[in-house]
């Protein structure tokens, strides 16, 4: 059953507080749901999966599809990891090299994917 599409109204405020003051752990899970929701939105797709444990995971980025056992294109990071690249406080190819973001497969690579929401200052 698929999980019921989390609104702008909940959403930004939730990662608002998530990436700006010390957020309870819904208000991070809320984020990091609604920003994956975002990024399967805009770029639909089942060639990679990005996970975000213990939060969630999307599958998105149109080209070949996988149908059995673990995708080739994986990407996982953490919570405020990913909340920074979401939000363009941290650039892909930084979180990449630092390894806060792990990328396996040819096509895991969210260059030019992000940021997804930018938060007002």
């Amino acid at each position: 059953m698929a999980r019921a599409r989390i609104t702008d109204d909940i959403g930004i405020p939730a990662v608002d507080r998530a990436v700006r003051e010390a957020a309870v752990r819904d208000d991070v899970a809320t984020a990091v749901r609604f920003t994956l929701q975002l990024l399967a939105e805009r770029f639909p797709g089942n060639t990679v999966e990005l996970r975000v444990p213990p939060f969630g995971a999307t599958q998105c980025i149109e080209g070949p599809k996988h149908t059995r056992g673990t995708p080739p294109n994986v990407i996982e990071t953490d919570a405020e990891t990913w909340l920074a690249l979401a939000t363009g406080t941290v650039a892909w190819v930084d979180a990449v090299e630092t390894a806060s973001v792990t990328a396996s497969g040819s096509r895991a690579d969210l260059t030019g994917r992000l940021p997804i929401l930018r938060l007002r200052a």
